[in-house]
């Protein structure tokens, strides 16, 4: 019996032994490769979370240097923001942040700046259109029309298509094309949610190009 057994467990051991020569590499390969991909992913997600809990940290400081309206501070962080934390949403709304206090401060070239950066650089889509109308903004006051035209999408997603429509019958309007600016003007009216105060501020202007919105329309707009 204790023969038989043996035998058995030798058997069992060759074919271990044959088993282990055939695979062996390839086993030892996957688990390596396993392994490696485990501590890389622990080291990808600790380096993700350091770079956030610093740039959060650059972020604050950005905040005060613009509670303060410290131009050149919040430019430098800014700009450091982008350089080593450019990945980060904490860019993206940092650099949004300095162009509005660089637009305020009339430093429109470092307001250009920031929002170009922004256009090609944010990873968040909102952001990114966010910028693309202020930069437009920024384009039509330096009478740059066509450029200001180009950053304005066709197709924008529904929450900005009013936005975006406004902007656009802005540029039209500091062009002279008033019965394209009109248009523009009457789609944003027409996209705008009734209840906001900014629609106010649309139907003024098409008051003022002597194109006031119907009541229907009006209508039509508080149904919606």
């Amino acid at each position: 019996m204790a023969t038989h057994l043996d035998l058995e467990e030798q058997e069992q051991l060759d074919q271990l032994k044959h088993f282990w020569r055939r695979y062996g590499n390839l086993i030892t390969s996957v688990l390596l490769v396993a392994s490696l991909a485990l501590v890389g992913w622990q080291g990808w997600q600790w380096w993700q979370r350091d770079q956030a809990s610093k740039a959060a940290g650059m972020f604050d400081e950005l905040e005060r240097a613009v509670q303060a309206s410290d131009v050149a501070r919040a430019t430098k962080v800014s700009e450091e923001l982008q350089s080593r934390y450019g990945s980060t949403a904490f860019a993206e709304q940092g650099t949004l942040l300095a162009a509005r206090l660089q637009y305020d401060k009339d430093q429109k070239d470092a307001a250009r700046k920031s929002l170009a950066w922004a256009v090609e650089h944010a990873k968040e889509d909102e952001y990114r259109l966010l910028a693309r109308l202020r930069l437009a903004g920024v384009l039509m006051d330096d009478g740059k029309h066509d450029e200001a035209l180009a950053q304005l999408p066709a197709d924008p997603p529904k929450a900005f298509a009013a936005l975006v429509a406004d902007r656009r019958g802005d540029v039209l309007q500091a062009q002279g094309k008033n019965a394209e600016a009109v248009r523009a003007y009457q789609s944003a009216y027409e996209q705008m949610d009734a209840g906001l105060d900014y629609r106010r501020l649309i139907e003024a202007k098409l008051i003022g190009l002597g194109a006031a919105p119907a009541p229907a329309t009006a209508a039509s707009g508080s149904a919606s």
